[in-house]
């Protein structure tokens, strides 16, 4: 008999409705497991919100979405959402990204950057001319190692080597090497690399440490498959997979938080609540880091062995943000405000930038996205939304008394707005009618994100996406059996399309060991 007094049975337990934990319910319940989510907060979807302020609702955490695709050329989110059957409306933004820089000692740098291989290869020898081979090259890697991982994902990590070397070759020989290693190598020129690296602070890691695997599939999805936002905030996302949960036969409970996982003999028993409540399963998927699921919710904590610890101590934990939010009361044309999505450096010495992470301010590098010039009326007539993104580690914001916070974080976003004008030569502080300021004491207090991080942990060679791929059955993996992990903190790291996707697989082999274990019931 139990020590624990249950007072239900579910199939499977998802602790947190943040994107990997919705994700991996919709996909459980698609493959007939009924999922139970669990979620602290009044609502589901964790980063992908919205807030209002006055007459403006902001988007809360989303640029943009590469993995999607148009309905002739998806890619695997798209597929996922379409199986799903997902009453969602995506809208295509207008270009990749304008890259500019305002103290860079190898020469400023403003480029507006299209969707579309050709288009992007085309555009990059406008501006860098003689560099059309080396970027054709790289871009033709990149596709290489996105059919590589097609590959590897359809035969669940387990693979025929010599397949492996005779069709994917560069996947084999690049799979350990850094962003900057593999365009060293193809002799691509400094300046298309500076242009090309543009899109390296969604991964946060600088390009001699950053896994080229993951940064390469990033700009090849982003370029094969143009980028898209939903029209109604990634919200509608969030709400579109709850109803096809519970339209499926499973459950989302909101309020309702986790206290322990209950391990016994190296396997999942069930989970505790903070109210107390004991309910009984064999699966648990944890839409949070490892960090807080061994240290924290694990019970009895002599169930987690020394390995996940070392593991986990192991990894790096990548930054949190200050996100600046503007309404303001001019329309983006009236401003002159004409790209989507500026990403604005001090120079495109990743090194430096990355190091600006551990200070407190405006750092080296920001996100900027309006989105107007994708939704052209998700605000008022008249008016126009826009984000700013910067990245802090949050240990940096510890020595902040809380009589001083307010002060500064508007500090810094006075910093960021003055860097945008330095950039752009546009002043929007004239016409900001609301103004919110989010930071890495934010993150951690709403989403409960350790130092407030909302990148996960750092893509490394070690620690990306390739050795967890091939691990993908491996019982090591997970060394408490029927315990996973999705989200930021999971497979493929961080990322809108990465945490779905993490949930993707993650649902499909619950569901499989769940069906195993109850075949003959």
């Amino acid at each position: 008999m139990s020590e624990y007094r249950f007072t239900r049975e579910v199939d499977a337990v998802i602790i947190g409705a943040g994107n990997g934990g919705l994700a991996a319910g919709a996909s459980l319940a698609k493959n007939g497991v009924k999922p139970l989510i669990l979620e602290k907060h009044s609502s589901p979807g964790g980063f992908a919100s919205s807030f209002v302020r006055g007459r403006f609702e902001f988007e809360t955490a989303l640029h943009v979405l590469a993995d999607y695709g148009p309905d002739n050329n998806r890619g695997n989110l798209g597929k996922f959402f379409d199986e799903l059957g997902l009453d969602v409306e995506f809208v295509e933004v207008p270009e990749a990204y304008r890259l500019i820089t305002t103290h860079d000692p190898e020469g400023n740098l403003d480029a507006v950057m299209p969707m579309g291989i050709e288009a992007y290869i085309d555009k990059m020898e406008q501006y860098v001319p003689g560099s059309r081979e080396s970027v054709t090259n790289y871009l033709l890697i990149c596709k290489e190692i996105y059919d590589a991982l097609l590959y590897l994902g359809k035969n669940k990590g387990n693979v025929d080597k010599d397949v492996l070397l005779k069709e994917y070759g560069n996947f084999v020989r690049t799979c350990a090497a850094s962003q900057q290693q593999v365009l060293d190598a193809i002799k691509m020129p400094k300046k298309a690399q500076r242009i090309l690296n543009a899109y390296w602070t969604y991964l946060a890691v600088e390009m001699d440490r950053i896994n080229f695997t993951i940064f390469g599939v990033m700009i090849y999805v982003l370029l094969e498959k143009s980028a898209y936002i939903p029209k109604s905030r990634s919200h509608e996302i969030s709400m579109a997979l709850e109803q096809k949960i519970r339209e499926l036969g499973g459950a989302v409970e909101c309020n309702s938080e986790v206290e322990n996982i209950l391990v016994k003999d190296g396997k999942v028993l069930g989970v505790k609540t903070t109210r107390g409540e004991y309910i009984k399963t064999t699966q648990v998927v944890a839409n949070m880091s490892e960090h807080t699921v061994y240290s924290r919710m694990v019970y009895p904590a002599n169930a987690v062995p020394p390995r996940c610890y070392q593991i986990a101590n192991a990894r790096i934990m990548g930054p949190g943000a200050v996100v600046v939010y503007l309404g303001l009361n001019k329309s983006a044309d009236e401003l002159g405000i004409t790209e989507y999505e500026y990403l604005i450096y001090d120079s495109m010495d990743t090194t430096d930038v990355y190091k600006a992470f551990d200070s407190r301010g405006r750092t080296k590098a920001q996100a900027t996205a309006c989105l107007n010039l994708a939704i052209p009326n998700c605000s008022p007539p008249g008016t126009c939304i826009i984000s700013f993104t910067v990245l802090n580690h949050g240990n940096r914001w510890a020595d902040v008394k809380p009589e001083k916070y307010f002060e500064e974080k508007e500090r810094i976003a006075k910093e960021i707005l003055d860097e945008f004008k330095l950039a752009t030569g546009i002043d929007l502080a004239p016409y900001i009618e609301e103004i919110e300021i989010a930071t890495p004491a934010t993150f951690a207090n709403i989403n409960k994100k350790y130092n407030g991080s909302i990148y996960g942990y750092e893509c490394v060679d070690w620690d990306s996406l390739i050795p967890k791929t091939m691990t993908i059955q491996d019982e090591d993996e997970n060394p408490i059996k029927g315990l996973s992990f999705v989200g930021g903190f999971s497979r493929r790291s961080q990322g809108f399309s990465s945490s779905y996707m993490t949930g993707e697989v993650a649902g499909r082999i619950a569901a499989a060991k769940w069906k195993e274990e109850n075949k003959n019931v």
